[in-house]
């Protein structure tokens, strides 16, 4: 072990202690956060207004408080982006991450503590290079660099009188980072601050070939678009001509199963590693801990106590949620948390699976709103993805990106699944993949299944072939290039389908 990763891992041995304690004693750590939580409320006004000194018990939070999407949050949001304080949580809160709107919002603004900077977002990446390096000791990422590629938002500020910030969560986690990671990590700061994402990646092109880049941090979707613009700028074969030493991808935010095939081909070396981490705005839940599973650990002390609603109790008046001690294996929950920057059973939208009850392992399923049950066949994005990657392995074909939407039924018509896709590589023979695609999505889902018997409900898939860059386009039509911004996968209506179906046209 070279000098360099033995001072790394004394840095990292407190937290390896930490984890292996929340592994063994999950109930008891996530008690101490529950505790933390309601001690450091209770004196806020959303304490006052539900009573968090006469909570003793899990039992009486969870009756004392409803559980609240970002609509029964908004007025407070807004009062605290107007500069109140002590609403949500004890203090002032300056950060808020913009992310995809809601029904009755354009945009969230999802506050951020310096509690939860400091204990749940850059703990939640300094655990991720913690367990890459226990994981393969004699790394060499700490030789070079590791290339961010932040938000597509710049820091922004309310108002004039405003002294609070919003922006994309990559771009204000860059803005506070410590110098000291700074050194690690490209490119510089005010390159990766850049909101016009031409420019931005042709000044981080310009900046990163000719270091030493040794890892990767952010959204599979969006590197994969900077490091094709790398390949072509630089005219090599792949990105070990340019960076001999790459070995680690820290990836998150979207599945990366559909891209897992094009890095391979982008970097074609046995010693790639690829470590998922689940970070979102709300809060740093997961990492990757193995080397042969996807799944990843569900991280318990970053200030956060977890409730996990079953999928039957959605839409309920009074849903019933499980914690920790309560959940079962293979079973769909959305997740349910209660935050140090002050969301109180809070539903972030996304469901997920545990794969493992010892220690908690999970995988995330899809969420609460993208799906489709226009015809009761309740297709999840999970499943989704494990068929498209079934099918493309079946016909050898790549996929670049996708959605999908209902076609619903008429007089004269059965309804149908419209797959729109853009391909990275064609299949051979299309309706092989559309058979193929089919098959699959029975064998993933029942329902699916049981509506396509004999096509009494449901016909067979319809699959569009998107043009080149249809969906970089139809995102930067809608000024979301970059950063935490998402294709939606699937819907259950045509709204987004529409859209791009018409764009596809166009051009």
């Amino acid at each position: 072990m070279s000098i360099i990763n033995k001072i790394v891992s004394a840095y990292h041995s407190d937290r390896l202690k930490a984890i292996d304690r929340f592994m063994r004693y999950p109930e008891e750590v996530q008690n101490e956060q529950f505790k933390y939580l309601i001690h450091k409320g209770k004196d806020t006004i959303w304490g006052k207004n539900h009573d968090y000194t006469s909570i003793k018990t899990i039992e009486n939070y969870q009756n004392r408080v409803p559980i609240t999407d970002y609509e029964g949050f908004s007025p407070y949001i807004i009062r605290l982006r107007q500069g109140e304080k002590n609403l949500l949580w004890s203090g002032e809160i300056k950060w808020f991450a913009k992310s995809s709107g809601t029904t009755n919002s354009k945009s969230k603004f999802i506050p951020i503590s310096k509690e939860s900077f400091k204990t749940c977002h850059f703990r939640g990446g300094h655990d991720a290079l913690t367990i890459y390096s226990k994981l393969y000791p004699n790394n060499n990422i700490f030789k070079g660099k590791t290339l961010t590629l932040g938000g597509s938002m710049q820091i922004n500020s309310f108002g004039k009188k405003s002294r609070s910030y919003y922006g994309d969560l990559s771009a204000i986690l860059i803005e506070n980072v410590s110098n000291l990671i700074n050194i690690f990590r490209t490119p510089k700061r005010n390159v990766a601050l850049i909101s016009e994402w031409d420019k931005k990646i042709n000044l981080i092109t310009e900046e990163t070939i000719r270091q030493n880049v040794t890892a990767l941090a952010g959204v599979p979707s969006w590197f994969l678009v900077l490091l094709r613009h790398i390949l072509n700028h630089t005219q090599k074969k792949n990105l070990l001509e340019i960076w001999p030493n790459l070995e680690l991808f820290v990836h998150g935010g979207v599945s990366f199963t559909p891209y897992r095939s094009q890095y391979r081909d982008l970097i074609p070396s046995d010693n790639m590693h690829y470590l998922e981490t689940y970070n979102a705005s709300e809060g740093f839940f997961g990492i990757q801990d193995n080397t042969t599973t996807q799944d990843m650990l569900l991280m318990l002390d970053y200030g956060i106590f977890y409730e996990f609603m079953p999928i039957s109790e959605s839409g309920k008046e009074n849903p019933k949620t499980l914690t920790i001690s309560e959940v079962e294996a293979g079973v769909d929950y959305a997740i349910v948390i209660s935050t140090n920057c002050g969301l109180w059973r809070y539903i972030i939208g996304d469901t997920i699976r545990f794969t493992s009850l010892n220690p908690f392992k999970i995988t995330i399923s899809g969420r609460t709103r993208h799906y489709i049950n226009a015809f009761g066949e309740e297709l999840i994005i999970d499943n989704a993805e494990k068929a498209l990657d079934k099918t493309c392995k079946k016909t050898g074909a790549h996929i670049k990106e996708y959605t999908a939407a209902p076609i619903y039924m008429s007089s004269s018509t059965k309804g149908a699944h419209q797959w729109l896709i853009e391909f990275e590589k064609e299949p051979k023979d299309f309706s092989a993949f559309v058979e193929n695609l089919d098959e699959a999505l029975k064998e993933q889902n029942s329902d699916y299944e049981a509506k396509r018997y004999k096509s009494i409900t449901l016909d067979m898939p319809v699959v569009i072939t998107a043009r080149h860059n249809l969906f970089f386009d139809w995102m930067k039509k809608r000024k979301k290039l970059g950063g935490q911004n998402k294709i939606p996968r699937l819907a259950n209506d045509r709204d987004y389908m529409d859209d791009l179906l018409e764009l596809n046209r166009e051009k």
